[in-house]
């Protein structure tokens, strides 16, 4: 059984074109230290926080969409019967369900906008092994292009409770999963590139989100938006230099009130 919720995110990893690049970028950013599992599990390198994994790099896999990127895993009790409601749904399954040597059971999937995304059903391996923490996993969100796909997708597929953020400036909702919020899920505007596709967004704990920020330009990376303080803590979305997309998150630093959900 999976320490997490249904559908609550569950691990994080991403693939390099260089995969020493990114150990030392996440490693000056976040101040991970890595566990290279060796060529039988292709270099699959854990990445560790207090001497727990908090996510995993690897080099990218041959084909067309060998660029850098993170992907975020949901937690699944039964993955090949979650997979089997994709479909009928509007989404589709580019992978699995696929047994990873005994460290849990994968697929990899899409919503009907496009939103790329796996589950995990743990096996020896159930996923975050700490969350919160500076460096750590602390917040995703769906940035979606299809606000009305992609809300009759995930909740249907998960079972979640939808909250509705009452801002008429901004199209956001917040999924629940056992009395709690695992998931955010943001309409995309103009603001974004027309280029940028429905995509999830993770968020990692910062001890300092200026500081990370200026760490991220110094090595190469760009800085998407912010940074910025807002009820939830001071946040900024960035660009590694390889070009993968993640945001870093100080909640320590918080300002305004919270915003009323219906």
């Amino acid at each position: 059984m999976s320490p997490f919720p249904e559908g609550a995110p569950c691990w994080a990893d991403a693939m390099f074109p260089d995969l020493a690049a990114a150990r030392d970028f996440y490693g000056q950013v976040l101040g991970w230290t890595f566990d290279d599992l060796g060529e039988e599990y292709g270099r699959y390198t854990m990445a560790m926080v207090d001497g727990k994994p908090v996510a995993a790099v690897m080099p990218v896999m041959p084909g067309p969409d060998a660029a850098a990127r993170w992907n975020l895993y949901l937690a699944a009790s039964d993955a090949a019967a979650v997979t089997g409601r994709v479909a009928g749904l509007g989404g589709t399954v580019a992978m699995g369900p696929e047994d990873v040597g005994g460290f849990g059971v994968t697929s990899s999937l899409r919503d009907p906008a496009g939103t790329a995304f796996s589950l995990w059903q743990p096996g020896t391996h159930p996923g975050f092994g700490l969350t919160g923490a500076p460096g750590a996993y602390a917040w995703a969100e769906v940035l979606t292009r299809d606000a009305a796909a992609t809300d009759g997708f995930f909740p249907a597929l998960f079972g979640y409770e939808v909250g509705v953020m009452e801002d008429p400036g901004t199209d956001f909702r917040v999924w629940s999963a056992e009395g709690r919020p695992v998931l955010g899920r943001m309409a995309m505007t103009d603001d974004f590139p027309p280029e940028v596709p429905s995509h999830v967004d993770v968020y990692f704990s910062v001890p300092d989100c200026d500081a990370a920020v200026g760490t991220v330009v110094r090595l190469g990376g760009q800085v998407r938006h912010g940074p910025v303080t807002t009820p939830f803590g001071r946040f900024a979305a960035v660009s590694d230099q390889q070009g993968a997309a993640f945001s870093v998150i100080d909640t320590s630093t918080a300002e305004g009130e919270m915003p009323a959900m219906t």
